[in-house]
């Protein structure tokens, strides 16, 4: 068995068209190990070779509020389009094992994911608050 020319942590789900939000999808996506060999990837029991792939797109962005940045990796398959979430290392600003088309996006966020940190928000005021007051 030969060794991967990369890995890293991944969250990934399987998805129509752009997965380039945040939402439900990503809340319950795989969690797993991304392998990267010379003529595959790998991410649990999923494996997809590269001649299997029909296009590949590497997505570069900062998240909304903190302006980490980080990666979406959409592969697509005659079945399947897969989207891997990378973190912002410097290995995929170089060359991969794959060819890729590279872009810079803006990662939406679904309205689910405003109302969750608007509740988020909401709670901490209101324990700050109730801190404050009762000293």
């Amino acid at each position: 068995m030969d060794k991967p020319l990369h890995s890293c942590m991944t969250k990934a789900v399987i998805g129509d068209g752009d997965q380039l939000r945040t939402g439900p999808k990503w809340i319950t996506a795989r969690r797993g190990l991304l392998k990267l060999y010379s003529d595959r990837l790998t991410c649990g029991d999923w494996t997809i070779a590269y001649d299997d792939i029909r296009e590949a797109v590497l997505s570069s962005f900062r998240s909304p509020i903190l302006r980490i940045p980080g990666y979406i990796l959409a592969v697509r398959t005659d079945n399947d389009t897969y989207h891997f979430g990378l973190n912002g290392w410097r290995y995929w600003k170089g060359e991969l094992p794959l060819p890729v088309t590279r872009n810079q996006t803006r990662l939406r966020m679904s309205l689910i994911s405003i109302l969750a940190r608007v509740v988020l928000i909401g709670y901490a005021l209101y324990f700050v608050w109730t801190w404050m007051s009762s000293r």
